[in-house]
């Protein structure tokens, strides 16, 4: 886009004499398309120590600093932003990566030649990952938003694709998240205002208020930090009656459409299930935490509940923050290497064969939560900011690990899904989940624990924008890079086409897509379910939404992106 920007000026420079008029005309348009779309990018400075000073003046950044040479560079452009950020950051350039943005991406290439006494690396941001929405509260990574909320860093909001989702919609009021759990702290401003409690439950040091705050927390409002669904309203209960479900039964009654479950037992019911059944008749969803055991107790022989029950979402944990095993390898107070917190390995911590860090390298067992065939998601657990500890506390601590953080990502997930389509089908919100889910299948540390750790990592803002995509008229709904070879799967679109490329469903898959215009069969793509399996791809004209979705205010815009359509 930048190059044809340049094309067309040298054109219209050419013609001025001829046609000034038109000209005018033409230039006056084309300025103000490209004028509202400026170009963002990273840039990376060789030390920590480098802060250049601005001032703001009529909403753009004038240098302030002593350097003459960056002085002449800075003042030849309109610079709207030049903040650190920790987003796409990697652990050594943590605090000297800086997010810009300004009226001409040149800019970059000026810092890196001509002040590289200051910098080493920049990357350009494409128009597509211009389509963020960030709230004024979203901690150390933000970007296009001024963080007045807690200097924390929300970098696995980041790994899920959050900002993403937002730019779609940042949940509603009317969309009710159920949360069966410890107790709320209700005078804390990122649940007073929003949250309603049922039944009261016992305090569970903060475990409510840290669920809660994940999955809905209160969010744009220059306090704490935001939940994924902030913009949604929380109901609370108990998280005893695990034979009866009474209290989730009360609250699907009261019209939540999903109930995040984040405790487990090991004793099965009938009772449960029936409940469980009924209330997905209903339109309620359950989502719950798979369970702490590790790998090495379990073998992905243990089975918890509710999570383990039919029709119920059951989330364990993946890692989130590190590129690559090398990028996070230390050395232990026993004097051996390890590494942690790799992104997309199922477990947390890293060991070597023969202590070797040259030699092939293997999760520790024991650093893995409860993984099974019945898990279906996978998300962040370590290194997540316990905002419990902060409301009831006014602490600033961490989580180790525990699947308890990982079920309200996907609650808060599926609360933005409804958010944008409230008339979205329940039995079609697994699908959804799955199909634009991160698949890990590739990491080869993770092949012992493979057809135990479901579809793989959450993806929520691929979620939400296939939501998006598959009830939008104009939009094309892609499903890719999945293998498949069982569970059930359902999907309606009113997309103009659906596109599935470099996918694969086998064994015992079965899929039924309903469209009303094109399915489309790209490049790489497998379709060979056994007997027990099916795929029906049929084509419904005659489908019609049941409403219109409801998108973010200002959208498709944000504060530096406008789009063109």
């Amino acid at each position: 886009m930048k190059n044809n920007y340049l094309v067309g000026n040298i054109s219209l420079n050419m013609h001025i004499k001829y046609l000034n008029v038109l000209i005018f005309l033409f230039l006056g348009i084309f300025t103000s398309v490209y004028s509202q779309n400026e170009s963002w990018f990273y840039i990376r400075a060789k030390t920590e120590l480098f802060t250049p000073k601005f001032e703001r003046i009529n909403d753009l950044l004038v240098y302030r600093g002593a350097d003459q040479n960056l002085k002449n560079i800075l003042s030849s452009y309109s610079i709207s932003e030049f903040k650190k950020t920790y987003k796409n950051a990697n652990k050594n350039s943590l605090k000297r990566t800086f997010f810009v943005v300004v009226n001409d991406e040149q800019l970059l290439n000026d810092l890196l030649l001509n002040s590289s006494e200051y910098f080493d690396f920049g990357e350009i941001i494409k128009d597509e990952d211009k389509k963020i929405f960030e709230p004024n509260d979203y901690g150390l990574t933000s970007t296009i938003s001024e963080n007045k909320g807690l200097e924390v860093n929300l970098d696995y909001f980041d790994f899920l694709g959050v900002p993403q989702a937002w730019y779609y919609t940042t949940g509603s009021k009317d969309i009710i998240i159920g949360l069966s759990d410890g107790e709320v702290e209700i005078t804390d401003s990122d649940f007073s205002d929003k949250t309603t409690i049922i039944k009261k439950s016992t305090k569970s040091n903060g475990h409510g208020s840290g669920v809660a705050s994940i999955a809905a927390g209160q969010g744009d409002n220059e306090y704490g930090v935001p939940g994924v669904c902030y913009d949604c309203s929380i109901y609370t209960t108990t998280y005893n009656q695990h034979k009866t479900l009474a209290q989730l039964k009360e609250l699907s009654e009261m019209g939540v459409k999903v109930i995040n479950c984040s405790w487990a037992t090991t004793t099965s019911y009938q009772t449960a299930q029936d409940a469980i059944d009924e209330m997905f008749e209903d339109g309620t969803i359950i989502v719950a935490a798979a369970g702490n055991q590790d790998w090495g107790k379990s073998k992905g022989k243990v089975l918890y509940y509710p999570s383990s029950y039919q029709n119920v979402i059951s989330v364990s944990s993946v890692m989130h923050r590190y590129r690559s095993v090398e990028e996070n390898t230390m050395i232990s107070e026993k004097g051996n290497p390890f590494a942690a917190n790799i992104k997309n390995y199922v477990g947390r911590t890293i060991g070597f064969k023969d202590n070797d860090i040259s030699k092939k390298h293997h999760i520790w067992p024991v650093s893995i939560t409860t993984l099974n065939t019945e898990v279906d998601l996978l998300a962040p657990s370590v290194d997540l900011f316990r905002y419990s500890q902060f409301a009831t506390f006014g602490k600033e601590m961490y989580t180790l690990e525990a699947s308890s953080s990982t079920a309200p990502f996907v609650t808060g997930t599926i609360g933005l899904m409804l958010s944008l389509n409230p008339c979205l089908p329940i039995d079609e919100v697994e699908t959804i989940l799955k199909f634009s889910a991160t698949n890990i299948d590739h990491i080869e540390a993770n092949q012992p624990y493979k057809g135990n750790y479901g579809a793989g990592s959450l993806h929520t803002g691929r979620a939400v924008k296939m939501v998006y995509d598959l009830y939008t008229a104009s939009e094309t709904a892609i499903i890719e890079n999945q293998k498949f070879s069982r569970w059930n799967f359902k999907l309606t679109s009113l997309s103009e086409k659906v596109l599935i490329q470099n996918q694969q469903f086998s064994g015992d898959v079965v899929f039924k897509l309903k469209a009303k215009n094109k399915i489309v069969i790209g490049e790489n793509t497998i379709i060979k379910p056994n007997k027990n399996g099916s795929i029906i791809l049929k084509i419904d004209t005659t489908i019609e939404k049941q409403c219109d979705l409801v998108l973010r205010e200002d959208f498709p815009n944000n504060k530096y992106y406008h789009s063109n359509n």
